[in-house]
């Protein structure tokens, strides 16, 4: 209200700065004919301004502040996978079994161009995601308790995330918080992960396979992102990536 009220006061003083001039110039000329003249081409190119100002002006910002606002949503995609994400797909990517052929798609380089990162897109759309969690294997069972513990500790972090409102602009991100949301709620209520039957260890199976399908596509769109606007950022990315078996966080000697 308060802002409304300061728009109205600046709207008055204009009009009334504009009919004081007006006022003055019929004072000094007094010729009511040019003065008409004038004021009837000046409220003809009033659409015009509105055009201006709406259409092409109004846009602009629009456009500028749309920006904005996705850099910040990707700085929030950014704290995503350094505390969660980057860290649930090296785990997950253990337990498909046709890991080796995604891997070989996804070790990204520092000379990648934006065709290399169109290929991968295509690959992963395509690839068929299949994990093997199975509750008589004791990794898969090592790997449920272990994701379970970690996703618990980090649920508030998730929580805070999941009320950004600005989420709402950026739809395959926000379905990958729900999708990894989802999976912390369904392991969080196992109290035993070694005496589930075997319909439900399917069950966390397809639950994680939703989950970490949506991870590897948004990793793909965040590592484009850091190689075209924060080469520093995307170098420690390379050195981190979670599919690269060779990956190290320290610089190596040339």
């Amino acid at each position: 209200m308060k802002f409304r009220g300061w728009r109205v006061r600046i709207g008055l003083l204009l009009v009334l700065a504009s009919a004081i001039l007006y006022a003055t110039n019929f004072l000094i000329f007094h010729d009511t004919h040019d003065l008409f003249f004038y004021i009837s081409i000046d409220i003809a190119f009033v659409p015009i301004e509105v055009l201006l100002v709406v259409m092409v002006i109004e846009a602009a910002i629009g456009e500028r502040e749309k920006n904005i606002m996705l850099e910040k949503l990707n700085m929030v995609i950014g704290a995503f996978f350094s505390e969660v994400g980057t860290d649930l797909l090296k785990d997950i990517s253990e337990f498909d079994s046709r890991s080796g052929e995604i891997k070989k798609s996804l070790i990204i380089k520092d000379n990648w161009s934006q065709k290399d990162f169109l290929e991968a897109e295509k690959f992963i759309n395509d690839y068929n995601y299949k994990l093997d969690i199975e509750g008589t294997d004791p990794n898969s069972i090592s790997f449920l308790k272990n994701t379970q513990s970690f996703l618990i500790n980090k649920r508030k972090f998730l929580l805070a995330l999941l009320e950004n409102p600005n989420l709402l602009e950026h739809e395959t991100f926000t379905e990958l918080l729900r999708a990894v949301f989802h999976l912390t709620e369904e392991l969080e209520n196992r109290e035993d992960m070694t005496k589930l039957p075997e319909s439900d260890y399917k069950h966390l199976n397809l639950d994680t396979e939703r989950a970490y399908n949506l991870l590897i596509y948004e990793w793909l769109q965040y590592m484009e992102h850091l190689m075209n606007n924060y080469p520093y950022l995307f170098s420690l990315a390379l050195r981190t990536n979670p599919f690269d078996p060779d990956a190290k966080v320290e610089i190596q000697d040339s």
